[in-house]
């Protein structure tokens, strides 16, 4: 329920703030679970990929650290978000999202496989597709990347710009 009434509001303050979004090749999304990848180069980006994604709901990974602030901790829960320690991942890093793909009502899930400070590609999203059986879905954002930039209302960002799908190879 939160999830929905808050993903309405985010998109009326974006709109208002930086005019409407555009995304491209969003008819070739899978119908079924998927994983979204994407780098994640500002802390708004992820929920340009949830709007995206809309009207499926996403699953979030979050670093652990955002979950120290009671309000911000509230607030990620009610968005369908989960810790991950990156530090010490341990197995929960893995088994929560795939039991989370295998389930319905979380029918997409955003993964980052880039830090916002590194280029180092994380290889994680590959085990968890394999496990959950579902199709990774490269993405992109492109537009603004500071939050004064959001202001401007420049209509330069797009999503879904190199979408790859493949669908899982099932098993007989």
């Amino acid at each position: 329920m939160f999830y929905s009434f808050i993903r309405v509001v985010v998109r009326v303050l974006l709109f208002i703030v930086n005019g409407n979004a555009h995304y491209e090749h969003k008819e070739r999304l899978p119908e079924g679970n998927y994983i979204l990848v994407g780098p994640h180069r500002t802390w708004f980006d992820p929920i340009y990929y949830a709007l995206a994604g809309s009207p499926k709901k996403f699953s979030f990974m979050a670093k652990i650290e955002l979950f120290k602030n009671p309000v911000l901790r509230w607030i990620l829960k009610h968005a369908n978000a989960f810790a991950v320690d990156r530090d010490h991942p341990g197995p929960s890093a893995i088994k929560t999202p795939v039991r989370l793909l295998k389930k319905k009502r979380f029918i997409l899930n955003h993964v980052s496989i880039w830090t916002r400070h590194s280029q180092d590609l994380k290889g994680g999203v590959a085990v968890i597709a394999k496990l959950a059986k579902v199709p990774i879905v490269p993405t992109v954002y492109q537009g603004p990347l500071t939050f004064k930039q959001l202001f401007t209302r420049k209509k330069n960002y797009r999503l879904f710009r190199r979408t790859l799908l493949r669908r899982p190879q099932t098993q007989a």
